[in-house]
């Protein structure tokens, strides 16, 4: 994909969205750390359901830390991978009221040497709380990434340096959530909906298809 058909894809993006956000379910930035790091490998409905009782009863560092892992595990044990999950949020609540006052960090290093948090968790939470122009690719993005031909790559690394690189300044700070939202709905990994795609003209996928009843198209 061309820089003009770069610059229309996204177009066309804001234009169906223009303030997208993040499906998790959050009040503060601590929390959206958090719900961040409950949705690897997770769905975001799950992780909702399970911070709406978790933040309601332990809003901040300090309270969920004082509930220890066997009681968070009670709040979150219908979430994929939860006894390590709950290992590493309250080891991080601690570190963050020992290190930062209990307020979420504002640079990589500081989020990433957080227990639980990598670089796509720490990207997430740079763009969402602090504005920063970071991707972070999660399966979506680099779905889309590849198969669109916006930004293909062989890791998510990769993909999110190429898209860095390629999606125009104007577009930078909501094209993480634009992405993600585009492969959740419309760029599906098993059958991508591409009679409803607002920018199926400008991708490469050759395996477009048709709604349902109808033949593939070409």
């Amino acid at each position: 994909m061309n820089a003009a058909g770069r610059s229309e894809f996204f177009a066309r993006l804001r234009a169906a969205n223009p303030a997208p956000k993040t499906e998790l379910a959050y009040a503060t930035p601590f929390q959206l750390l958090i719900a961040v790091i409950l949705s690897a490998q997770a769905t975001d409905r799950s992780v909702n359901l399970a911070t709406r009782r978790l933040f309601a009863d332990a809003p901040d560092a300090a309270a969920m830390a004082a509930l220890g892992e066997e009681r968070l595990m009670d709040y979150i044990n219908r979430i994929g991978l939860y006894r390590s999950k709950a290992k590493n949020v309250v080891a991080t609540c601690c570190l963050l009221l020992e290190r930062h006052g209990g307020e979420v960090p504002a640079t990589r290093e500081a989020l990433e040497a957080l227990p639980g948090v990598g670089r796509k968790t720490a990207n997430v939470v740079l763009n969402v709380v602090f504005g920063e122009p970071t991707i972070a690719v999660d399966t979506h993005i680099f779905r889309v990434g590849n198969r669109t031909g916006l930004a293909p790559g062989k890791t998510p690394l990769a993909v999110e340096e190429k898209l860095l690189r390629c999606v125009p300044a104007e577009f930078r700070e909501h094209a993480h959530h634009w992405l993600i939202l585009h492969g959740r709905y419309i760029c599906k990994a098993r059958r991508p909906e591409c009679w409803r795609c607002p920018v199926a003209d400008l991708c490469s996928y050759r395996g477009k298809t048709a709604p349902p009843g109808g033949s593939e198209a070409s």
